[in-house]
Order: structure tokens, then C-alpha cells, then sequence
């Protein structure tokens, strides 16, 4: 992993991917204090390679015909409803997991991956380029969400004066 503004960037192995070490911030009064560790993705399989990888499988079953836009944004649409029943019922739960079982972690990993790959199918099918839609939405996000203006908020863009 590459550190930035030349500074050291530690790693952790966290459950098949990094957890990187965050710079320390300055508080208010002067002081410093480490933030937690930034969870980090592992570089590969990049999302070309897992359009390539569904597209392959789908092909081999001859599935095509059923994975048409509606259709998978209803069968992702129920795969989030599976994350969602991993989380019912467990009031707040803290970053990381950690009150949860190998297992537990273990499912959500699966659900989660069947969320992501639908997703790319659909992006696929609906002819978006993922990685390009999500550098022009980030930047119309940071026009929408100034941090100067949003800093430590959770108002909707709309409810910010200038």
C-alpha cells in the first residue's frame, strides 16, 4: 500500500483485507490524538475483473436471458434485505464488529458480495461505468456537502444557508 504525503502508512490484516493507520489530528486545544485505523480494500479482484468474473458465469448457465435490469435490481434489492437481516435486532453495532462471531462476519461477507456483484451486473446491463460514475458523484457531492459548511453534521444539503 502507497503512503501518502510521504508519510508512513502502517497496515493491519483485518479479515482478508487492511486496516490502515490514520495520521494524527490536531483537537481543538492543541493536542494531538490518533484517529482508528481506515479500513482499506485489497487492490484485487478490481470491479472490471468482477464484471468479467459475473459476466463469465452468467454466460456458462446461459443466464443472460433472465439478468436484465429489472430483474437483477430486484434480486439485489432482496440481497440487501439479507444484510439488512444479518444487522436486525442488534441495536447499535459498533465499527469493526467486534461482538460478533467468525460466522456472523463470515455471512455478512457472502451477502455483501452478492450485493456488490448484482450491483456491477446491473451497472453492466444499464451501461454505467462505475468507477467514472463515482468520481463525477463525489465531485458533485463536494459541491453539494462543503466541508466548511457540513463539518461534523448530518443535515440534508438542502437545510445548509450560506
Amino acid at each position: 500500500m502507497m503512503a501518502t504525503n510521504g508519510e508512513d502508512a502502517h497496515t493491519t490484516a483485518v479479515n482478508g483485507a487492511e486496516a490502515e493507520a490514520s495520521p494524527q489530528s490536531k483537537l481543538q486545544n492543541g493536542g494531538t490524538a490518533t484517529r482508528p485505523q481506515r479500513f482499506t480494500f485489497s487492490t484485487e479482484p478490481s470491479i472490471e475483473d468482477i464484471r468479467r468474473m459475473q459476466a463469465e458465469f452468467t454466460d456458462e448457465r446461459d443466464w443472460n436471458q433472465f439478468h436484465q435490469p429489472r430483474n437483477l435490481l430486484l434480486a439485489m434489492v432482496g440481497e440487501v434485505g439479507e444484510v439488512a437481516e444479518l444487522f436486525q435486532w442488534k441495536g447499535e453495532v459498533a465499527e469493526g464488529l467486534p461482538d460478533w462471531t467468525e460466522t456472523e462476519r463470515e455471512q455478512l461477507a457472502h451477502e455483501l458480495s452478492d450485493v456488490l456483484i448484482y450491483l456491477v451486473e446491473l451497472a453492466e446491463k444499464c451501461r454505467v461505468d462505475l468507477p467514472q460514475a463515482v468520481l463525477r458523484k463525489m465531485a458533485l457531492n463536494r459541491l453539494k456537502y462543503p466541508a466548511s459548511k457540513v463539518q461534523g453534521s448530518a443535515k440534508k444539503y438542502t437545510e445548509y444557508k450560506d
